[in-house]
């Protein structure tokens, strides 16, 4: 029988009770049930380069920025496409076609909601802060984010610590009491490397 999203609620909740001072969330395919637009644009622009992609690639280093997830492209296929370049156009389509359609994950959103006012809020995501703003605005949660890290804004992204350290200094906040919730590997080495307890959001 299928989870409601009410037990999928009741079940983070049950994880999340502790003396955390802050919630740091990923925000594709944690609060927003977006990673399926994602993974539709990277195969766009990849065929507009000739190349057939497996979308179980993008599933693979979710979390990671664009850049690096078509650097791993790149090693896994023998390609020689440029990252910046692909980007440009990856942004374009999604920004353009896909992200008015966001939904959310009703779960994780409304644990954010619950928790806006009790523990400081920080959303740190691989996608840029364009992306990241608009999806927020989008869920109708933009404004109970206190703090963004986004990709490029520090010098090494997921699955390096740097994003989530970021957030936490930004927050006044130790480490050990910051909580992530998270989708994707990267994300969670992330999380590990910054000293930082986590959940796992399924994709389900």
């Amino acid at each position: 029988m299928a989870t409601t999203d009410q037990e999928k609620y009741d079940a983070l909740l049950k994880l999340t009770q502790d003396d955390f001072q802050a919630f740091l969330y990923d925000c594709d395919g944690t609060l927003a049930d977006n990673m399926g637009a994602h993974t539709d644009t990277y195969i766009r622009v990849a065929a507009e380069e000739g190349l057939v992609l497996d979308g179980a690639i993008i599933d693979e280093f979710a979390g990671l920025p664009i850049i690096n997830v078509v650097e791993q492209i790149n090693t896994r296929y023998q390609t020689n496409l440029d990252p910046e370049d692909f980007k440009a156009r990856k942004y374009k389509i999604f920004l353009e076609e896909y992200i008015d359609h966001t939904q959310p994950i009703e779960y994780v959103v409304n644990h954010l909601k619950n928790h806006a006012g009790t523990v400081k809020i920080g959303v740190v995501s691989g996608s840029s802060r364009i992306a990241v703003e608009r999806t927020l605005k989008i869920l109708g949660i933009l404004d109970l984010v206190e703090v963004m890290v986004c990709a490029g804004e520090t010098i090494h992204g997921k699955p390096y610590p740097d994003p989530f350290l970021k957030a936490a200094e930004l927050l006044g906040v130790d480490p050990q009491h910051c909580l992530v919730f998270e989708d994707g590997n990267a994300g969670v080495q992330a999380a590990e490397a910054a000293g930082m307890r986590w959940v796992r959001i399924d994709k389900v």
